[in-house]
Order: C-alpha cells, then structure tokens, then sequence
C-alpha cells in the first residue's frame, strides 16, 4: 500500500509548487482535556486550512462522534469545497491523535487521495513553517460519494464479538491504564477495563518522540503482540485513537477494521458487554 504520511517539508514544497491542496484540522480533544479545537484552530492554523469537526460531522447517536451518512459526509465536505478529486491533507493539533480519523472517513467514502501530516501541527511548527489566524471560506461544491464503504473499514458490536469469539485480534488503543482498569474512563457511565481476548496496543506506542509515526521494524514492533495474519479490529474510546492504529497497519500494509461504537457502547455500564480488569 502507499504510504498515507506526508512530512511537513513534502508538504510546504507541494504547496511552494503551487499545487492545490484541501487542507484540514482533524482536532478533538477528549472530554476531561477541557479544551476547544475550533477555538484552537481559529487562532492558529497552516494558511489555507480548515475545521472539521468530528463531533459535527457525524450520524446523529447517543454514542460520540459516529461516522456519517454518506448525505451527511457530502453536504459537509461540500460546503468545504472539497470534491472528490482533490488531494485532502488532514493534520491535528497534537501529533497524530484525531487527524487519523478524519483520514478514515474519506477513505470509507471512496476519497482515493487523502493523507495525513506526520507528527501534525506541532511537527510543522518544529520544522520551521508559518501558521495563520484567519480562515477562508470557500464555495460550496458538489461532492459526489463515489462509494459507501463504511462496511469495508468500520466493525460494530456484533463484530467484534465474533472476533473475540473466534480468537480474531481486536487491538485496543487506549492507554494501557484505562486497559487494565486501573485509570478511570474521561466519560460518566463507563466502567473500566476492557474486552476479554482484546490486546493492548496504545497509539503512544506507534509514536516517536518528535511526535511522528514510527515506521518500518518499529512500527512492525509496536503491533508484535497481535495476529496479523487474519481479521483485525481496533478499537479504543469512542472510535478515534483506533483510527491511528488502522494507520499504523495501513502503513504495514495490513488492513483492519474500526469498531466505531469502542470502549463508549461496549464499556457503558448498562450494555452488557463482558468487561474484565487488569492485564491481558
């Protein structure tokens, strides 16, 4: 598979060339962060950029952020004249915690030319490049859906399930405190734990320490403890951070599947769902 990363400096000489491209802030931040990415994004952002709110851009449900309709995703991403022939460059605020997410639901709607900028705005900024604290507004384009491939990159409940029964990997992306139970959940009504037969694989451990993605024995390393040669799922707390695992296979050239409803309908105190604590 070719690589979905682009480095701040291929991305500053691609837009240096003249190239166009539709750039995004893919950044959410988790309910006890006490943070405002639109607020964020509106004070500092790479020139050209703009905002897509995960939060907003979703099918409405009593879970967090689930992925859209293909109405809702093509209304949106039109009113951000974004069509499907161009080139989306997806970056995050922090490294590589949101952007991948934004990154999975192109890919779901058949965007062939999607990336996402490695290590985020903080790489940009250590890099040396320029942001801006004003926004453009474009015109509304039609976005056309080429393909409704939700069921290709996304898993549910009944997935994951069958997975666990079947002794199919489900990688887990949450921090290992909140995997073994012994840190709380950033959500009200969630218990702690995890999935029996789930594996814990932290997004942290995909990331360098410049914030960038691993890559080649590294990042094979960061996904030792799984079975790669069948069925992958990941999941994490509400669908987000299980995107960048979905990534870091992605760049191994493994293809996996995102439980979208996560730790937010499988941990909720009334689902059901067998829980368990400590380590797996």
């Amino acid at each position: 598979m070719t690589s979905a990363l682009i480095s701040p400096e291929h991305l500053q000489q691609r837009l240096s060339d003249g190239e166009t491209l539709k750039l995004l802030d893919g950044t959410f931040y988790l309910p006890n962060e006490g943070k405002d990415a639109r607020a964020l994004f509106e004070a500092e952002h790479i020139a050209g950029a703009q905002f897509f709110d995960i939060d907003e851009i979703s099918t409405p449900s009593n879970l967090p952020h689930t992925a859209p309709t293909p109405e809702i995703f093509a209304m949106s991403v039109g009113a951000m004249g974004i069509s499907a022939d161009d080139t989306v460059v997806v970056y995050d605020q922090k490294n590589m915690f949101s952007a991948p997410r934004v990154w999975l639901t192109f890919r779901m709607f058949g965007q062939e030319r999607v990336l996402v900028l490695d290590g985020g705005l903080p790489a940009w900024k250590a890099a040396g490049m320029a942001t801006a604290n004003t926004a453009r507004k474009p015109e509304r384009v039609q976005y056309d859906v080429r393909q409704d491939m939700r069921g290709v990159f996304l898993a549910n409940s009944s997935d994951v399930q069958a997975a666990l029964e079947q002794g199919q990997t489900v990688a887990d992306a949450r921090p290992t405190g909140r995997f073994t139970g012994a840190d709380k959940e950033p959500r009200a009504g969630m218990r702690s734990g995890h999935m029996p037969g789930a594996t814990s694989v932290p997004l942290s451990s995909l990331i360098a320490e410049n914030g960038q993605f691993l890559s080649g024995s590294q990042l094979e390393a960061a996904f030792a403890r799984i079975d790669s040669t069948g069925p992958i799922i990941t999941t994490c707390g509400s669908g987000v951070t299980a995107s960048g695992l979905a990534l870091g296979l992605h760049e191994l050239g493994l293809s996996s599947r995102v439980y979208d409803g996560s730790w937010s309908e499988w941990g909720q105190e009334s689902s059901g769902f067998p829980v368990i604590q400590g380590d797996d």
